[in-house]
C-alpha cells in the first residue's frame, strides 16, 4: 500500500516527539531528540546499505528487501521497475532471436559491420558463401576477410545505388552480388546473393552470340562478294532480277554491320578489348565524326553546330571513343528529320568533361529511355527498320563509357528533340602531350 509523503513525515515527527517526551520525563529532553534522530540515522544508513548490496548483486535475489515506510515504498518501487525492465529485456531478446533465426534461414548472406567495417554479426549463409568463423573473425575488418579492391573501394565510396559482383574469397567458383545498405550510426548491412547460375546463362548467351557472329561471317563475306560481283555487272542480268539484286545487296550490308557490331559488343562485354589507353585529342575526333555525320545526311540538309571547350584532351582509348562518339552523333543525323538541327558540345566543368549530342528531332518516349541501352531494344521498330540500324549503337556506348569510368544521360520528350550526354570523371581529363623533336 502506497502513502503519501505527508503521511511518511507525520510518521517521522511522531517517532521524534515520541523520543522527546521520553527525554522530558527522564529530564534531559535534548539528549532524548538527540537519541530518535541518532537512531533514524542508523536505521536510515541500515536501509542504504541493503540498497546498495540489492544493486550490485541483482542475480543473488530477485525479490527486493522487506521494510517499511519511506524505504519500504523505495524498495517495493524499484523492485516494480526492475521486474519491469527484465520482462522489456526478455521480449526484445525474444524478438532479437526470431529476427537472427528468420535471417539464419535466409539463402542471401547477411553481415552486419559499424563505419569502420568491423564485423558484428552474420548469418549461417555469410559463412558458407564468403567463409567467416562465428569463432574468430567477429570484430575483424571486413577488409581482412574478403581481400578485394573493388569491394573496398565499393564499401569506402558510400554510393550503393548499384550493386558489386565478384568471386567469392572462399569458393571461387561462386560469383557474388554484393548490395550495401546504410543504417544507425553510419553502420553497414551488407546482403551477398549467389548469382552463379545468371553469371554462368550470361556467359553462355555471351559466347553464343560471339560464336554465331564468327560462324556467321565468312558465309556472308562469300555471299557479299558474289552480290558485289554480280552488281558489277548489272547490265548483263535480266532486269526483272536488278531490283532484287540491290534489295539483296542491302541487306548484306546491313548483316555485316550487324555482326561487325555483335562481334565488338562481346569484346567490351567480356574485356578481350584491350583498353589502350592514351592521350586522346577529343576535338580532333569530334570534328572527324561530325565530318563522316554530314556525308551520312547527304542530302537531307541537316545543320550540325560545333562547341568545343578549350580542355579537350582525355586520357582513354582513341578507338573506343570513336565508337561511341560516331553511334551518338550518327543516330541523332538517321533520327533527325531533314533540315533539322543538331548540336555536338564538348565541356568540362568540376564534375569532369561531357559530350552533349542535342538534335531537334520528334522526340523520345520517357517511358522507353530506361531501356534504350540494352541490346536489340526498339523505342519504335518501324523507324528503326527504315534507317538500317542493328539495334545495338547505345549497348556499345554504354560498355565503352563504363570502360573509361563514365556514364550516359539521355533527355528527351516527345515532339522536343533528344539529348545523350557522355559523362567522363574528372580524373580522365588530361593535358596534350609535349612533342618531342
Amino acid at each position: 500500500m502506497q502513502h503519501s509523503w505527508s503521511h511518511h513525515l507525520r510518521l517521522i515527527i511522531g517517532v521524534l516527539l515520541a523520543f522527546l517526551l521520553v527525554g522530558l520525563w527522564f529530564g534531559h529532553p535534548f539528549i532524548g531528540l538527540t537519541a530518535g534522530l541518532f537512531g533514524y540515522f542508523i536505521w536510515t544508513l541500515i536501509q542504504m546499505r541493503r540498497l546498495h548490496h540489492w544493486l550490485s548483486n541483482p542475480d543473488e535475489d530477485s525479490e527486493a528487501p522487506g521494510s517499511i515506510g519511506v524505504w519500504g515504498e523505495v524498495f517495493d518501487g524499484l523492485h516494480r521497475m526492475h521486474r519491469a525492465h527484465q520482462r522489456s529485456l526478455d521480449l526484445l531478446q525474444t524478438r532479437i532471436n526470431r529476427v537472427q533465426e528468420s535471417t539464419n534461414a535466409m539463402r542471401d548472406g547477411v553481415i552486419m559491420t559499424d563505419a569502420d567495417g568491423a564485423m558484428e554479426w552474420w548469418n549461417w549463409s555469410a559463412e558458407y558463401l564468403l567463409g567467416f568463423r562465428r569463432e574468430t573473425d567477429r570484430g575483424q575488418p571486413i577488409h581482412n576477410l574478403i581481400r578485394n579492391p573493388a569491394f573496398k573501394a565499393y564499401f569506402d565510396a558510400r554510393d550503393y545505388r548499384d550493386p558489386l559482383e565478384l568471386r567469392s574469397p572462399a569458393k571461387p567458383h561462386i560469383h557474388l552480388q554484393i548490395q550495401i545498405s546504410l543504417f544507425g550510426d553510419d553502420d553497414r548491412l551488407i546482403v551477398a546473393k549467389d548469382v552463379t547460375r545468371l553469371f554462368q546463362l550470361e556467359q553462355m548467351r555471351r559466347d553464343f552470340v560471339s560464336n554465331v557472329s564468327h560462324e556467321m561471317r565468312t558465309p556472308l563475306t562469300v555471299i557479299s562478294g558474289y552480290l558485289e560481283t554480280l552488281s558489277d555487272h548489272a547490265d548483263e542480268v535480266p532486269p526483272k532480277w536488278r531490283r532484287a539484286l540491290g534489295t539483296m545487296s542491302q541487306q548484306a550490308e546491313r548483316m555485316e554491320a550487324l555482326i561487325t557490331d555483335l562481334i565488338l559488343l562481346a569484346k567490351l562485354e567480356t574485356g578481350e578489348q584491350h583498353i589502350d589507353d592514351r592521350v586522346t585529342d577529343v576535338a580532333a575526333l569530334i570534328r572527324q565524326t561530325c565530318s563522316d555525320a554530314k556525308a551520312v545526311s547527304g542530302d537531307s540538309g541537316h545543320v550540325i553546330e560545333m562547341d568545343i571547350g578549350e580542355r579537350h584532351h582525355l586520357f582513354g582509348d582513341e578507338n573506343q571513343l570513336r565508337s561511341a562518339f560516331s553511334n551518338i552523333i550518327f543516330n541523332a543525323v538517321k533520327y533527325t528529320p531533314a533540315g533539322g538541327t543538331i548540336q555536338v558540345r564538348w565541356y568540362t566543368d568540376r564534375e569532369g568533361a561531357h559530350l552533349s549530342v542535342k538534335d531537334s528531332g520528334i522526340g523520345i518516349d520517357p517511358v522507353h529511355i530506361p531501356r534504350l541501352t540494352e541490346r536489340f531494344y526498339r523505342a519504335d521498330p518501324s523507324r528503326h527498320q527504315q534507317t538500317g540500324g542493328t539495334g545495338l549503337g547505345l549497348a556499345i556506348v554504354k560498355h565503352v563509357l563504363l570502360n573509361h569510368d563514365g556514364s550516359l544521360e539521355i533527355n528527351s520528350q516527345p515532339g522536343e528533340g533528344s539529348e545523350f550526354i557522355c559523362h567522363f570523371p574528372r580524373q580522365r581529363i588530361t593535358e596534350a602531350p609535349i612533342e618531342t623533336a
